[in-house]
C-alpha cells in the first residue's frame, strides 16, 4: 500500500539524504516566503490499487506480466505480486471532474479485465482479500524490484526478524510472520487535494476531523484469514507492519509510529508536519542528492525536492502531506490514505465526492477546528469508526457525542453538496454520487457490513474454505455489475464456485475449531468429550499448543474391552493409551498426499500442523467421504455427463 515510489533511485547514505531533505526543507521555506506555490486552483487525483485473483478465487501472483500487457504509464507494480497500482490523471475539481474520475478507473479496470484474460487473472477492487493466507505473504511473493527487497530487508531487521499481529474484532487473530509482506494484505484508493499554502492548516485539520465518519461509511475489509475483525482492519494491519521501532519498547517510552493519524492539530504551515516527521524519523534509504534546492529557489527554479519526497514515502499518515510539481509549478496537496478499495468504482467515486465536497466547504464553515474539538478525541473517532463502521457513535463539534450515521445524513452530506457546486461539479454528478453515500448510510450496508451479514448467514455451511471464496466470488460478480453496495443480496454458498478448487489441500478444509486434552488429564473426560461432541479423535496438546498425541475412538473402545482384565481402579491418564507421534499433516499438505499418508498409515485421520508442530486443524475420513459425495455430485450433474 503506497510503496510505488520508495527507493526509486539508487540509495544513497543515511547522512546523505538526510543533509537532502534538510536543504530540501530549508528550500521549501524560502519558496513558501516568496509565493512560489501554485494558488487559486484545486486539483484532485485518485490512486486505485487491486488484487488478482484466478478462478479458484485465490491470488494470481502475476501482477508484473500482466503490467506488461497493460502497457500503460498509468499503471505500476505494488510489493505483492498479486498487486497492482493504477495512478488517474490529476484534474481540476470542476464541471465533470467526478464523471471523468469514474471513466477513467473504468477504462483501467476493463482493462486489467481484458488483458487478464489470458492470464486467467481477475482484477478485484477489495480493502482485504478474504482468501489471502500467510503462505501467500512468503518473499517470494514480493514483486522483484530492488526497492522491495531493501524495504523487507530494512524493516524487517529493524523490528529482530518477526512481525507479531494481534487484533480483536467478533473474532481473534493473532499472527507471527517474518516479512512486510503482510502489508500486501491492504488494497487502498487513495485520493488527493490540492490546497493553497496560506489555507494548508485549515485543510489539514479538516482532513483530521473528517477521517471518522469518511472511514466508517467507506469501511470494506471485516475479514481477514477467515476471521471477523474490526470494520477497516487494514488500519490495525497497516500501523502494526509498517514500523521500525520493533517490540522490545520499554513500557514507560511513549513511541511514534510511522504509520499514523498523527499527535496534534496543524497550527502553523506544512513546514511543522515535514519537520515533526524529520525529528522523529531517519532516512530508511532514499535516493543521491543530485540538485542544490535552496541554489535553484535562490535563482527562481523549481525545486524537486527528490529528497524530501522520498523521505516522505516511507512515512504513513493516514492523512499525508505531498508535494509535487505539475506543468513546472509547484504545489502541496494532502493524500487520503485510509479508505479501502471497492466495492464497486460507483462506491468510490461516490465516497471521493463526499471528501472532495467537505474539503472544499468545510474548512470555510469552521477554520478553526482545535477550538472546537480536542485532537484525542479526532483521534479516538478515527480508530472506533475502523472498529465498528457505521455503527459508530464519535464525539462531534463543541463535544457532540454523536452517531455517525446521524452525522452524515443531517450535517456531512449537505456540508458536501455545498462543496461541490460551489467547486461548479455538474448538478448531476452530485446528486447521482452523494445519493449513493446517503442511501448507503440510511441503510447502513458498507462493504464491511454485507461481508459480515454474507458471513453469519452461511456460518455454519461448507467449509471455511468455500466461505473465503464465496465472499471472493460474490465481490467480484456484484462489482462486475457496478451496483453499489448497498443494494447487493448476501452473497450464497453456491457462489464459491467449482468444488475441485476448494479441496487442493488440507488447510481448504480442516477443522479448526478442535476439542484437546494434554496427556496427564483423565480418559474419562476424553470419552465425555466423545460423547457430547460426537466426535472420533482427540488431538492431545502440550501447553505450548504443539501436537504430542492422539486419542481415538478406537483405543477407546480397546481401553473398555480390557477392563475386564485389570486389576487396579486407579484414574487412567490420557498418557496411558494415546498415540504418540502420530502422523500428520500442514496446511499446505495437496489433498492426494494426505489420503495417501492416511492409507499408507491405516489412520482414519489427519491431525493438521504448523512449521512449530503447532496444532492448527484435523481432517478425517468423514472429511473426505463428503468431498467426494461433493465432487461425484458435480460430475453427475454436469451439462456434458453421458447419462447412465
Amino acid at each position: 500500500m503506497g510503496t510505488q515510489n520508495i527507493g526509486h533511485n539508487a540509495p544513497g547514505t543515511p547522512r546523505t539524504t538526510t543533509q537532502g531533505v534538510l536543504s530540501d526543507l530549508r528550500a521549501m521555506e524560502l519558496m513558501l516566503e516568496r509565493n512560489m506555490f501554485e494558488t487559486g486552483i484545486t486539483r484532485i487525483g485518485a490512486e486505485q490499487e487491486l488484487v488478482l485473483v484466478n478462478d479458484a478465487m485465490q491470488p494470481a501472483p502475476l501482477g508484473p506480466e500482466l503490467l506488461e500487457l497493460i502497457d500503460d504509464p498509468r499503471a505500476t507494480p505494488e510489493i505483492g505480486r498479486f498487486n497492482l497500482e493504477f495512478n488517474c490523471t490529476p484534474r481540476e475539481l470542476t464541471g465533470p471532474a467526478l464523471t471523468q474520475l469514474h471513466d477513467e478507473l473504468n477504462e483501467l479496470i476493463e482493462r486489467a479485465r481484458t488483458q487478464g484474460e489470458s492470464l486467467n487473472v481477475s482484477p478485484l477492487l477489495i480493502g482485504i482479500l478474504p482468501t489471502l493466507e500467510p503462505k501467500h505473504l512468503g518473499r517470494e511473493y514480493i514483486t522483484p524490484k530492488d526497492r522491495y527487497y531493501a524495504l523487507d530487508e530494512l524493516i524487517t531487521k529493524s523490528r529482530g526478524g518477526k512481525y507479531d499481529i494481534r487484533i480483536k474484532g467478533i473474532d481473534e487473530l493473532r499472527l507471527s510472520h517474518d516479512s512486510v509482506m503482510l502489508e500486501a494484505l491492504n488494497t487502498s484508493f487513495q485520493l488527493h487535494f490540492q490546497c493553497c499554502p496560506d489555507s494548508f492548516v485549515r485543510c489539514f485539520n479538516t482532513a483530521q476531523l473528517i477521517t471518522a465518519p469518511l472511514l466508517a461509511l467507506a469501511a470494506n475489509s471485516a475479514v481477514l484469514m477467515g476471521k471477523r475483525l474490526w470494520n477497516e482492519t487494514r488500519i490495525a494491519i497497516f500501523e502494526q507492519t509498517v514500523d521500525t521501532a520493533g517490540s522490545d519498547i520499554p513500557a514507560e517510552r511513549e513511541m511514534v509510529r510511522r504509520v499514523r493519524f498523527g499527535e496534534r492539530w496543524a497550527k502553523d504551515s506544512v513546514l511543522e508536519l515535514f519537520r515533526a516527521d524529520l525529528a522523529r524519523f531517519r532516512m530508511l534509504f532514499g535516493p543521491e542528492v543530485t540538485e542544490d534546492a535552496v541554489a535553484l529557489v535562490e535563482q527562481g527554479i523549481v525545486p524537486k525536492l527528490a529528497a524530501l519526497q522520498t523521505f516522505n514515502s516511507t512515512l504513513y499518515r493516514w492523512n499525508r502531506p505531498c508535494y509535487g510539481v505539475t506543468n513546472g509549478k509547484p504545489h502541496l496537496r494532502i493524500e487520503n490514505r485510509y479508505i479501502p478499495a471497492g466495492p464497486t468504482i460507483d462506491d468510490e467515486v461516490a465516497n471521493a465526492a463526499l471528501w472532495f465536497g467537505l474539503m472544499k466547504r468545510l474548512p470555510e464553515l469552521i477554520p478553526d477546528i482545535p477550538e472546537h474539538l480536542s485532537f484525542t478525541d479526532a483521534k479516538s473517532n478515527f480508530v472506533s469508526a475502523a472498529r465498528s463502521g457505521l455503527d459508530v457513535k464519535i464525539r462531534w463539534i463543541d463535544g457532540r457525542a454523536v452517531p455517525v450515521r446521524d452525522l452524515l445524513l443531517s450535517e456531512l452530506i449537505p456540508i458536501a453538496k455545498e462543496g461541490l457546486r460551489s467547486a461548479n461539479i455538474d448538478e448531476q454528478d452530485t446528486e447521482r454520487y452523494l445519493s449513493i453515500v446517503q442511501q448507503r448510510t440510511e441503510t447502513g450496508r458498507n462493504g464491511a457490513r454485507w461481508m459480515l451479514d454474507s458471513v453469519d448467514k452461511i456460518h455454519d455451511h461448507g467449509t471455511r474454505a468455500q466461505r473465503l471464496a464465496m465472499l471472493t466470488s460474490g465481490t467480484l460478480t456484484r462489482q462486475r455489475k457496478n451496483i453499489p453496495v448497498h443494494e447487493w443480496p448476501l452473497a450464497e454458498i453456491d457462489e464459491a464456485g467449482e468444488s475441485k478448487h476448494l479441496y487442493a489441500v488440507v488447510g481448504q478444509y480442516m477443522h479448526t475449531d478442535l476439542y484437546t486434552v494434554h496427556e496427564d488429564e483423565l480418559i474419562d473426560l476424553v470419552a465425555s468429550i466423545m460423547d457430547w461432541e460426537k466426535v472420533r479423535h482427540i488431538p492431545v496438546e502440550n501447553d505450548a499448543h504443539q501436537l504430542v498425541g492422539l486419542v481415538s475412538y478406537r483405543a477407546m473402545l480397546k481401553l473398555v474391552a480390557d477392563a475386564k482384565r485389570r486389576t487396579s481402579t486407579d484414574p487412567i491418564p490420557v498418557a496411558d493409551i494415546m498415540q504418540r507421534d502420530p502422523v500428520c499433516a500442514t496446511p499446505e499438505t495437496p489433498t492426494l498426499e494426505a489420503i495417501a499418508l492416511m492409507r499408507e498409515h491405516k489412520t482414519s485421520c489427519l491431525p493438521v500442523v504448523n512449521a512449530d508442530k503447532k496444532l492448527v486443524g484435523i481432517v478425517t475420513e468423514h472429511d473426505y467421504m463428503r468431498i467426494a459425495g461433493k465432487l461425484l455430485e458435480e460430475h453427475l450433474r454436469a451439462p456434458n455427463h453421458p447419462p447412465g
